[in-house]
């Protein structure tokens, strides 16, 4: 295990305030091998609306997650590894995994956490002082997305190259659920329903699932022959959902998915990496542009400004609960 002291530690006490907006960020843009590497990794909105970076930099940061009973500790899926960003920035795993894409924590368990990774999917139960693999009994090991179902901790839903897969005994055994053939890019559960899943693919399209997650069919045409990176539910509005795709750009839909319309009025380009919903403010949005900035919507994607982060790759945007103080 590999310690560093954390550059602008992530310090919070346990009562913590609003939900706060996180990036994950590159600034790999006309990046010449052998310069100093710009701030990259982890990047905090504050309530200023100032974008600062986080931590130690790290040019590849996918995914991240936390838990509401421990919300001064972010959990990264990095390039090099695992990270647990608290007061003090900790690798968990060893150099025999690398090239993570994706994290979730048990809300039930802080301490049991599941990674996806080039080569399957991981666990701790024990707050990563220990990993098992559980991705061996797939075909195709490489696995893009991981969720914990927000009902049954035993009932896991991943994503990788050939459909998206369930487990209902924790990652012993998995069963293909649906999107056979197509690379899964993202997975999420609805807040308001977690028997309401869906999925978004490379050239496929979106998946959906109304029996939490045993089986998904697609939606439609919306994302066909393009990549969708994201997908986004509104905690504010019930049936209000947002996509974020290579092509599409940003798409809306008002009623669980049934219709969409594309909202880029504003973006220099439809090419978005990832999309969020804000929490405290009902309607409003962030979506991160590819290599420009990270653009906010105040109308539900109406219109969008630049926000900041200008020249950055974002992989992920993501609320997570409590603030820490500033």
């Amino acid at each position: 295990m590999i310690r560093f002291a954390c550059i602008g530690a992530l310090l919070c006490l346990p009562a913590c305030a609003q939900p706060v907006l996180y990036a994950c960020a590159s600034f790999t843009k006309e990046y010449v091998v052998g310069a100093k590497l710009p701030p990259s990794g982890l990047f905090e909105r504050t309530a200023k609306g100032e974008w600062r970076h986080k931590g130690f930099n790290t040019p590849f940061v996918f995914g991240l997650d936390a838990t509401s009973n421990d919300p001064a500790t972010l959990y990264l899926a990095a390039g090099n590894g695992l990270i647990r960003a608290a007061e003090r920035w900790t690798i968990l795993t060893g150099s025999d995994v690398t090239e993570l894409r994706d994290v979730a924590v048990d809300s039930k368990s802080q301490n049991t956490i599941y990674f996806a990774h080039t080569a399957g999917i991981r666990v701790t139960n024990d707050g990563g002082s220990s990993w098992r693999e559980l991705g061996a009994s797939l075909h195709r090991h490489y696995t893009e997305t991981i969720r914990v179902d927000p009902r049954d901790s035993k009932t896991l839903v991943a994503g990788g190259e050939e459909g998206i897969f369930r487990s209902a005994d924790a990652g012993t055994t998995w069963k293909l659920a649906g999107a056979a053939g197509f690379q899964i890019l993202r997975i999420e559960p609805s807040p308001h329903d977690p028997c309401f899943w869906l999925a978004t693919t490379q050239q496929g399209g979106i998946f959906a699932s109304h029996d939490c997650a045993r089986s998904f069919e697609n939606l439609g045409s919306l994302g066909v022959g393009q990549n969708l990176y994201d997908v986004a539910f509104d905690p504010t509005q019930r049936e209000r959902i947002a996509i974020a795709g290579w092509g599409p750009g940003v798409a809306i839909s008002s009623d669980n998915g049934k219709t969409w319309v594309l909202r880029n009025s504003g973006l220099p380009r439809p090419e978005v990496t990832s999309i969020t919903f804000d929490p405290r403010n009902p309607g409003r949005l962030f979506a991160a542009v590819h290599e420009e900035a990270v653009y906010v919507s105040g109308d539900c994607g109406l219109k969008w400004t630049k926000d900041g982060l200008e020249g950055a790759h974002v992989n992920r945007l993501r609320f997570l609960p409590g603030g820490r103080p500033r």
